[in-house]
């Protein structure tokens, strides 16, 4: 409807607004949109005037609210990413990835991508969604605000086991993560779910914490989206990277875990332990001991375990998702498979910037 009444075509963009009401009576912002463009083919008269003027009176903060979603929705068309180019959050994705998303909170947008073997990143598809009353960085539990960070799904709730309220389902995704319980952040049941039968769209800033969209939208999301697998970045405003400036990000940090790798392959505990912050929560196999269990030496740093038997150290499809605010960190997925093995663990690793040196402060095994 916009483009079309954008080129003059206003009785093609009626048109388009009349089925759109038809096929989806509960979008407020149809209806709206629907009843200008009916006003702009009738010549206003004095008494047409004022009652234009009485009924947005009257309408209020729901008004403010239905206009600023149209200049959001509007923005997304004007503005789109730069093509060939993906968030910056996504340095390299496993080809086990096979979707990840991405929401911009300034254009109340989500953006879907699909993992290609050709073409790696590819946007598939985008969405207008809803972020919290208070607006985006959440703190602490009830604050009203979306998170800021790198997430992956953790579920995908049956809809007949939720109230109308969450829609056509809801996908919750892991905040607070370890970076967030660093920090000292709290909160939970973040989800990126629907919306009530009676109501297709929120405003822009509407929700309790939670990412929301229509429900049209989210089952084309739902179709896609992998439990465990699929990354969700949530950020204020997305930057927009070239493939090549993504691996140039990466190099460096690469080598970083590959010398992690070669200090695993060694089984000599004291070359690992230089890759942990003194205070990490290390996920290390069992005769292999760091932080948990170790005693701590004269200067507080973990002290250094019995070696064990030193194998080489395989690492497979690996992920490298990247998140800088006023600290750099990066979370890295992996497989690990060693010498000798058919089969291994799948790890994840979140990594802090320490002055020129990475640090792992949280290891999990995911699988």
């Amino acid at each position: 409807m916009y483009e079309l009444f954008g080129r003059g075509k206003s009785s093609a963009a009626l048109a388009s607004a009349e089925k759109l009401v038809k096929d989806y009576p509960n979008f407020q912002l149809a209806q709206l949109v629907y009843a200008d463009l009916l006003a702009a083919r009738v010549a206003p008269t004095r008494n047409s005037a004022h009652a234009v003027a009485a009924a947005k009176a009257g309408a209020g903060p729901a008004l403010a609210e239905l206009r600023d979603e149209s200049q959001r929705r509007l923005q997304s068309l004007r503005d789109r990413p730069p093509p060939g180019t993906v968030p910056s959050q996504f340095l390299a994705l496993s080809a086990r990835t096979r979707y990840a998303i991405a929401v911009d909170a300034s254009r109340s947008r989500l953006y879907l991508f699909q993992n290609t073997a050709d073409k790696g990143m590819q946007l598939v598809a985008d969405y207008y969604i809803s972020v919290g009353k208070a607006g985006i960085g959440k703190l602490v539990e009830g604050d009203a605000r979306t998170p800021l960070g790198v997430y992956h799904v953790t579920s995908n709730l049956d809809p007949k086991s939720l109230r109308d309220f969450y829609g056509a389902g809801a996908l919750p995704i892991n905040y607070p993560n370890p970076y967030d319980v660093r920090r000292g952040r709290t909160g939970s049941g973040i989800w990126l779910h629907g919306t009530p039968s009676q109501q297709y769209a929120r405003a822009p800033q509407a929700t309790d914490g939670c990412v929301v969209m229509s429900n049209t939208d989210l089952r084309e999301l739902l179709k896609r989206v992998e439990v465990g697998a699929t990354p969700v970045v949530i950020a204020s405003s997305l930057k927009w990277i070239t493939p090549q400036q993504a691996r140039d990000d990466l190099s460096t940090f690469s080598e970083v875990l590959h010398a992690w790798r070669d200090a695993r392959s060694t089984g000599d505990v004291s070359q690992l332990q230089r890759f942990y912050a003194a205070d990490a929560q290390p996920a290390l196999p069992k005769g292999m001991s760091l932080v948990s269990s170790s005693p701590r030496s004269g200067n507080g740093a973990p002290a250094a375990a019995a070696p064990v038997a030193a194998r080489a150290i395989e690492l497979k499809d690996v992920s490298f998702l990247h998140w800088k605010d006023s600290e750099d960190t990066m979370v890295v997925t992996f497989g690990e498979v060693r010498e000798g093995e058919k089969t291994g663990r799948n790890r994840r690793q979140y990594w802090l910037r320490v002055g020129r040196d990475w640090k792992i402060f949280q290891e999990d095994l995911t699988g």
